[in-house]
């Protein structure tokens, strides 16, 4: 019987041969009792190759912009956000800013900034005290965004923009008060909602606080398209296109939901699209 825990030893040869020892990982907490947890752990892992622990946020940059000046950038950082001076809130920013960012992963004994982890592209946010299963998960996440990013850009060119493979990445929402995640493969569309935005997928619905014309940018690779002002949709889970009464709609799992004019001709033209890609 298997765990069903993502893994080395379940890839192909090739594949696992790559998985192994690619990893450069830098984990940042002011408490050095969950510092030496985490390296410990990290380290224990085999497809990390290379651990630093460090204990503020302007260590953590030194050693980041150390790292890129010997050309070995760290993939991954690991990051708590309950920390004096610059947060890793804080520290995720200005690390965003960077041409090659780090994947982040925040680790917190705190739920409650999951929405603006989210906000801030986090690839994972893990709660203390960390399990090694759930560790696990977090690297194979970013071991192989690294690795696709590595095969999809060609001999030669600049680095591309990294995002999630599709359905990869998990968002912390609000339900009923508690954070939840799910994965944006589920996520069917999305709903404005002020300042907040309502991801509905086919067992509920949550809340995040971002806008729609940024989900709209962010998960446009990932088969989002907007078809109203105040609705975005995941093309992969629109069932019919419905035409009544010179009104377009579409019906994504019982819920009909109203295509604007200025976005019928682009809904159309992406659908048929769709449709003539070979299975």
């Amino acid at each position: 019987m298997t765990s069903g825990l993502p893994c080395p030893l379940c890839e192909g040869p090739e594949r696992r041969g790559a998985l192994e020892r690619t990893l450069r990982v830098l984990a940042v907490d002011d408490e050095a009792p969950a510092l030496e947890d985490l390296v410990y752990l990290l380290r224990s892992d085999p497809r990390v190759a290379h651990v630093e622990g460090v204990t503020d946020a302007t260590k953590a940059l030194r050693t980041l912009h150390r790292a890129m000046d010997a050309g070995q950038p760290v993939d991954a950082v690991f990051l708590d956000i309950r920390m004096p001076g610059l947060d890793g809130l804080d520290l995720a920013r200005v690390l965003s800013r960077f041409a090659q960012p780090p994947r982040i992963v925040f680790v917190t004994a705190h739920q409650e900034p999951a929405v603006e982890a989210f906000e801030l592209k986090a690839l994972d946010y893990l709660l203390k005290p960390v399990r090694a299963e759930r560790l696990a998960e977090s690297v194979h996440r970013i071991v192989h965004e690294v690795l696709d990013s590595k095969t999809t850009e060609p001999a030669g060119a600049a680095p591309a923009e990294k995002s999630p493979e599709v359905g990869d990445e998990v968002i912390p929402v609000e339900l009923g008060g508690i954070t939840r995640f799910i994965r944006l493969a589920d996520i069917r569309y999305v709903e404005a909602h002020g300042d907040y935005a309502r991801l509905h997928t086919a067992t509920g619905s949550g809340l995040v606080r971002a806008a729609l014309n940024g989900l709209e940018e962010r998960w446009r690779s990932a088969g989002f398209v907007r078809i109203h002002r105040s609705h975005l949709v995941s093309l992969g889970h629109i069932d019919e296109l419905r035409l009544e009464d010179g009104h377009l709609s579409v019906n994504i799992g019982g819920a009909v939901l109203p295509v604007s004019r200025r976005h019928a001709r682009h809904l159309r033209q992406l659908l048929v699209r769709r449709n003539r890609q070979p299975s």
